[in-house]
């Protein structure tokens, strides 16, 4: 049977609902918090500050790293091991790729900005949800940015193309594909596009559309948050 209608109603172009703030970690030099459906991101910013290991200092620019974490108890199927696993290190990576395109480290050479990233639930789109909360705690730490990031998931279920994928249609049982994207706000320039599973060149070409507006939504959601930051100060 054809997969035509959505498991909890939404529309095809619709997103789970959303929430975001910003500055949620006193101690950190920025933070947010960015929800979408289940899933749940936890970013917090430092630096810049000086780099260790010393040989990865960039004496022409500061280093900007990503750490991606699920907490043990966080998921919808099995436990999540704690400590880093090679999927932990290869979200950290893409996380990094896709925000390095907007942040401008010229003006700290040999120093380093941290990222850490922890999700305490999760229901898909885990990496979209991690680098558009990133993107916010950037932009609350006040490290110098060109632009915004804002990322979703979009994909098809059984040939409906659709925008944020959520678990249960991640694991649907027919052909499904799940394409994670992160786009730059004023340029839509792409800085991340993965897929697991395949897609006929039609369908990915509608989902990059769908992903166009879908972000839009995040992005406006990142700028209220960091609004709303200002506001209560």
């Amino acid at each position: 049977m054809a997969y035509t209608k959505r498991n909890d109603g939404r529309k095809v172009d619709e997103l789970r609902p959303m929430e975001a703030k910003a500055h949620i970690i006193p101690n950190a030099d920025g933070s947010a918090s960015f929800k979408i459906g289940k899933t749940w991101a936890i970013a917090a910013v430092y630096g810049p500050r000086e780099v260790y290991p010393r040989f990865l200092a960039n004496p022409k620019k500061g280093l900007l790293r990503c750490h991606y974490s699920m907490m043990p108890f966080s998921g919808s199927g099995e436990r999540i091991k704690p400590g880093k696993s090679r999927r932990a290190q290869e979200i950290s990576m893409v996380m990094e790729l896709a925000l390095q395109p907007v942040v401008d480290l010229s003006a700290y050479p040999n120093a380093v900005v941290d990222i850490f990233v922890e999700l305490p639930q999760t229901d898909a789109g885990t990496r979209c949800a991690a680098i558009s909360a990133a993107c916010i705690a950037l932009a609350d730490a006040g490290i110098p940015m060109k632009d915004m990031v804002s990322s979703v998931a979009v994909g098809q279920v059984d040939g409906t193309v659709l925008a944020d994928l959520d678990y249960s249609e991640e694991s649907y049982p027919a052909e499904v594909s799940d394409i994670p994207v992160a786009m730059l706000h004023n340029t839509k320039e792409i800085s991340l596009l993965q897929m697991d599973g395949e897609i006929s060149k039609e369908d990915l070409l509608k989902a990059l559309e769908l992903a166009k507006a879908a972000t839009e939504k995040v992005y406006e959601l990142q700028v209220k948050a960091l609004k709303e930051k200002y506001l209560e100060q």
